[in-house]
């Protein structure tokens, strides 16, 4: 563990951060002094997280994003650690499912739905009437360019992911001008979550890419920081697609 910096009085709640995307964001947001809540499914990952990170900074709180109790629960214990919660970076998602939408098991497409856009509902809504509404704050959203364009066999995640960019939108505009809210949307980040996109062949996949190499969760961790700082306050309703480059690519050939 590094030496922490000074304490900049901001907190933040970070869903899914026990690895990966949220685990970076959590490492962003740290390294420049907020105290931070994090949630995960695993309480064995998350007392690694909370060790990795820093223990006098840092709360997490084990549970399902799904699961309305647990929001409950990740808000007050946030607030009960902190006394606030200026930020909230909703991270927790799933895509348990590969192939086309014409066979779909309709009970997973909800699973997806419930974990990838209804918990960040349900965060976004617990947070805002918690502190954000009185006293303001920002919210990020961690989409994917699956939501941008058409996704084989991963449909149901990026119809999900879509969701997720349009509910950005709707709550830019109905918390506006009190919070901010805005997505970020990052193409393959090396993370165990995408691990079979990648894995076995991250030289050739990395080829695709402009700038010559997949994403880390660092670099969203970067736009997560940037996204909850006062060098974007006039930036809401946006989504900031981190994706190497690879979108370039949709008019060649």
């Amino acid at each position: 563990m590094t030496e922490l910096p000074e304490p900049s009085g901001k907190v933040a709640l970070i869903t899914g951060a026990s690895r990966g995307i949220g685990y970076g964001v959590a490492e962003a947001l740290v390294a420049r002094g907020d105290r931070v809540c994090i949630t995960g499914r695993g309480e064995d990952a998350l007392k690694e997280a909370v060790e990795r990170l820093g223990s006098d900074r840092v709360v997490a709180v084990a549970g399902k994003a799904h699961d309305l109790a647990h929001q409950a629960e990740a808000v007050e214990r946030t607030m009960e650690a902190f006394g606030r919660v200026d930020f909230l970076v909703n991270n927790a998602g799933t895509n348990p499912v590969f192939g086309p939408l014409a066979d779909l098991d309709l009970a997973v497409a909800r699973k997806v739905f419930e974990t990838n856009v209804i918990s960040a509902l349900g965060f976004a809504q617990k947070t805002w009437h918690a502190w954000q509404r009185d006293n303001g704050g920002a919210i990020v959203n961690i989409a994917s360019v699956a939501g941008l364009a058409p996704s084989p066999f991963i449909g149901a995640y990026g119809v999900s992911k879509a969701a997720m960019i349009n509910l950005t939108q709707q709550l830019a505009h109905e918390f506006a001008p009190r919070v901010r809210v805005n997505a970020i949307a990052p193409a393959v980040v090396k993370t165990r979550f995408a691990k079979s996109l990648y894995e076995g062949r991250e030289e050739e996949a990395a080829a695709a890419y402009p700038l010559g190499r997949l994403g880390v969760p660092s670099d969203i961790g970067g736009a997560a920081a940037f996204l909850t700082s006062v060098q974007s306050d006039w930036i809401t309703g946006q989504t900031l697609v981190v994706d190497g480059g690879i979108f370039l690519n949709a008019g060649v050939g």
